[in-house]
């Protein structure tokens, strides 16, 4: 089946978790998991959680984990500590968990950061996977960024990524 009807059959509306990484934020000043959540709701999806932890992998891996099997979200975004120094560890928390990776998602990703802030896209190890049928993207946590994701490649294939999650 082309694309095209893949994307026909898929539902307008996704179950959307939201997970910002950072010692530093709270929900009240958490720009990028706000922003995603207005994104989120402005296209028609529902937020089924959102949560601000801080940089630690085992909070960040247990946030994940009972996110899925308490709310049951079809896709979670992970915000935050995608980055290169020792307190960044949201990859090392979720990428054991995953089933399989998106390869594709990173180097589009950086594809799409080198067009837009040049060489210091080097610095991000952007990834996305997927965990008990839940779609996870772990994004920097720079509100750019944010947008820079989601608008340009997370949302518009939302709906399509859960019907594959879901086939067979």
């Amino acid at each position: 089946m082309g694309t095209k009807r893949h994307k026909a059959k898929a539902p307008k509306s996704v179950k959307v978790g939201i997970i910002t990484v950072s010692t530093t934020r709270t929900q009240e000043d958490d720009e990028s998991g706000r922003w995603i959540s207005k994104l989120a709701k402005k296209e028609g999806h529902e937020i089924v959680f959102y949560k601000v932890v801080p940089d630690d992998i085992e909070t960040i891996t247990q946030t994940v984990v009972h996110g899925i099997s308490v709310h049951d979200p079809q896709v979670i975004l992970l915000t935050g500590g995608t980055g290169i120094s020792s307190k960044d560890v949201t990859i090392e928390a979720v990428r054991p968990l995953f089933e399989k990776e998106l390869t594709a998602f990173a180097p589009l990703f950086s594809q799409l950061s080198f067009e837009d802030i040049d060489s210091a896209a080097l610095l991000s190890r952007a990834t996305a996977g997927v965990v008990e049928k839940t779609i996870l993207f772990c994004i920097p946590g720079s509100l750019k960024a944010c947008k820079l994701a989601c608008k340009g490649l997370i949302f518009p294939e939302l709906g399509h990524l859960v019907v594959h999650v879901h086939e067979g």
